[in-house]
């Protein structure tokens, strides 16, 4: 596949956009400086340039084009915008194979505009020859974004990789916060069942009474209340993904039932007869250690075998507090200009307070913060409004 370079991009965002293009076959450069940037273009080949334009205090994406522009008239250029301001449109459009694209941005629609381009140079967009294990659907649709460069999270990305394209069962651990729906969504996205549901039940949330009905589904007069019928999450989710949430708050009964469909690849709806078959993608995950569990008699071991064909394990997020600058620049991003017309920036200092906290609640519990932090601090969020808007709460 071809070379991209991605300039003037936010962390969070640039290394997004790395990972989503890096999993479609692309080599990706990530560049800051104008000047370094220009001379790169100039003397070696890049199929195209995604940059942002920050309007109207910063176009640095704009004058890298029309420096480039001077001795090329060939690499197209990706402009991210979020406001369209007309000079700058009409600066855009005068210089040729330069396109506009709406940010935030849609993996989708820019995946859509990279192949128009390629085929319009007659370069065929497909993968490059991998092992099975590393190689993606060119139609996944990656919407699930993951934040995180640390070498803990390289790992865990590593074995995400080679299992998705796969069907093997997985079993993600991992304290609260840290994550472990979105490496499901980000498993079954990257699969050859992206196209069927991804259904999630969190088990830890359905009354003991209720299990079978849940999962398995009804027919018309099995109870009371069964009205009419109802499909269950294994029929809900057939030829796609069940993520089986908290599987070990689930009860030792329920337990027995899923190792029972698990094998036979078959349910029943309670009140009926007939046996459905279903083809399901199993995930679970846990907070618990369930060898301990085991050891206590509330995890069935049979049961564990069968699900913990592939694990992966969570880092929590004191682990990898380097990730820390860019999870915050990530939420920042999200949530300014839903608060106010002001953009909300953090100093430095303030970063590293908040590195420095024990983040029990992982990186559900940062997002929060940084949620707090942006409605009641005023435009400059400073490391007196982390020591009282969050340090006085934390565990």
């Amino acid at each position: 596949m071809g070379t991209i370079m991605l300039f003037n991009l936010p962390k969070a965002c640039g290394l997004s956009l790395k990972e989503f293009l890096e999993f479609e076959s692309f080599n990706i450069e990530l560049e800051e400086d104008v000047n370094s940037a220009c001379s790169k273009l100039i003397s070696a080949e890049y199929d195209a340039v995604i940059c942002e334009i920050e309007q109207p205090s910063r176009m640095k994406g704009v004058e890298l084009l029309e420096k480039v522009r001077q001795n090329d008239d060939k690499t197209p250029f990706l402009m991210m915008i979020k406001e369209l301001e007309l000079d700058i449109v009409v600066k855009i459009i005068r210089l040729e194979r330069s396109y506009l694209l709406n940010n935030p941005i849609s993996f989708a629609r820019l995946k859509h505009k990279l192949q128009e381009l390629f085929l319009d140079v007659e370069k065929e967009i497909v993968p490059k020859k991998v092992s099975v294990q590393n190689r993606i659907v060119l139609n996944t649709k990656i919407v699930t974004t993951i934040i995180g460069d640390s070498s803990a999270m390289k790992n865990m990305f590593k074995i995400v990789d080679k299992v998705s394209p796969t069907d093997q069962r997985v079993l993600i651990i991992g304290g609260n916060g840290t994550g472990k729906e979105l490496v499901a969504k980000r498993i079954h996205e990257c699969s050859k069942r992206h196209k069927k549901p991804f259904i999630a039940v969190n088990c830890a949330a359905i009354p003991t009474e209720l299990v079978e009905s849940h999962l398995f589904g009804h027919e018309k007069g099995a109870f009371t209340s069964a009205v009419k019928m109802h499909k269950g999450s294994f029929e809900q989710a057939n030829g796609g993904t069940l993520f089986l949430d908290e599987i070990g708050d689930m009860s030792l009964s329920a337990q027995s039932k899923i190792l029972r469909v698990l094998q036979e690849k078959k349910i029943i709806r309670v009140g009926g007869e007939a046996e459905i078959p279903v083809d399901v993608r199993v995930i679970a995950a846990t907070n618990k250690d369930l060898r301990q569990e085991i050891k206590e008699g509330r995890f069935r071991e049979d049961l564990y075998h069968r699900l913990s064909v592939i694990p992966i394990r969570m880092p929590s997020l004191s682990e990898r507090r380097e990730d820390i600058p860019l999870l915050i620049d990530y939420f920042m991003e999200k949530i300014n200009g839903t608060l106010s017309d002001n953009v909300i920036t953090i100093e430095k200092d303030a970063v590293e307070a908040l590195q420095n906290l024990p983040w029990t609640g992982n990186v559900r519990e940062l997002e929060n913060s940084i949620e707090r932090l942006m409605v009641l601090c005023n435009d400059v969020i400073t490391k007196t409004d982390v020591e009282q808007y969050v340090s006085a709460y934390s565990l």
